[in-house]
């Protein structure tokens, strides 16, 4: 057993061996995480796990290129192969059916996976989600242009967060180490080189989709959001038909982190609504 509490356990997702964190028991719910430089399942949903665990089964994968799944030499990274990972992981672990939270890119990753296998997913939240066009931002063109330092870290933590006071400099070396294991720079530099809207629009689903989605859909968003834009949770609305939408003032891309409690509480009675 590891020290590390990033490091949960692991199973193999065809040759990719998988490292998640699996608490709780009932409704399997599973996290993918953003793709903030540094960023972990563990570092996403801290705060989540462990509230959404007193109901329900939460598994949160670090997605192939990110935290401590293994990283294989030569992998392309490409939203059919984050999908393929994702699939392969809910077989590995026999899950035929989940709800499933998105944040960010993983909110994006979500929308591919709902669309394209529908009868595995029960409900989906997307919180600051990535899955629509949208114009670039300064903030998400400086996280996927992110190179290692503490100084780029701290600059990184002060757009992610409405609240400075959230953007230490502990949370900035912490990320920063976090960053530059070895492969992890290395990885995360190949998966959205500049210029990066065409990743904005190839992580887009298409609209006609998107309007045929059955699921139940919460989209949440912060009103401050610097990295994914307000207005991409308002399009999403606006093309799913069982969508609702709750949006957070004073608080920028971390809604699980900036408001956790009123977070955890949404996304819980969204699922416990499921019969």
């Amino acid at each position: 057993m590891s020290d590390n509490p990033e490091i949960g356990r692991s199973i193999r997702t065809g040759d990719i061996l998988t490292n998640y964190h699996d608490q709780g028991t009932g409704l399997p719910v599973v996290l993918l995480h953003g793709s903030g430089p540094g960023v972990s399942a563990l570092a996403n949903w801290r705060g989540v796990i462990p509230e959404l665990a007193k109901q329900f089964r939460v598994i949160a994968p670090d997605l192939l290129g990110f935290g401590y799944t293994e990283r294989p030499a030569n992998v392309r990274y490409d939203m059919d192969t984050w999908v393929k990972h994702a699939i392969g992981f809910l077989d590995a672990l026999k899950l035929d059916k989940v709800g499933l939270v998105g944040n960010s890119f993983g909110g994006g990753l979500s929308l591919h996976l709902a669309t394209r296998y529908p009868d595995r997913f029960i409900r989906l939240v997307l919180m600051g989600s990535a899955g629509v066009r949208f114009e670039l931002t300064p903030g998400l063109d400086e996280a996927w242009g992110y190179t290692p330092s503490i100084e780029n870290m701290r600059r990184l933590l002060d757009l992610f967060a409405f609240n400075r006071e959230l953007a230490t400099d502990e949370l900035a070396e912490l990320r920063y180490k976090a960053g530059t294991r070895p492969g992890i720079q290395e990885a995360y530099a190949a998966m959205f080189p500049a210029p990066r809207q065409r990743w904005i629009d190839v992580m887009a689903v298409d609209e006609a989709k998107l309007r045929a989605l059955p699921h139940e859909v919460l989209i949440i968003h912060g009103r401050e959001d610097r990295i994914i834009p307000l207005s991409s949770s308002y399009r999403m609305f606006e093309l799913i038909s069982r969508a609702q939408l709750h949006v957070f003032g004073r608080c920028g891309h971390w809604t699980q982190i900036e408001h956790a409690a009123r977070f955890n509480r949404l996304v819980a009675g969204f699922f416990a609504e499921v019969r």
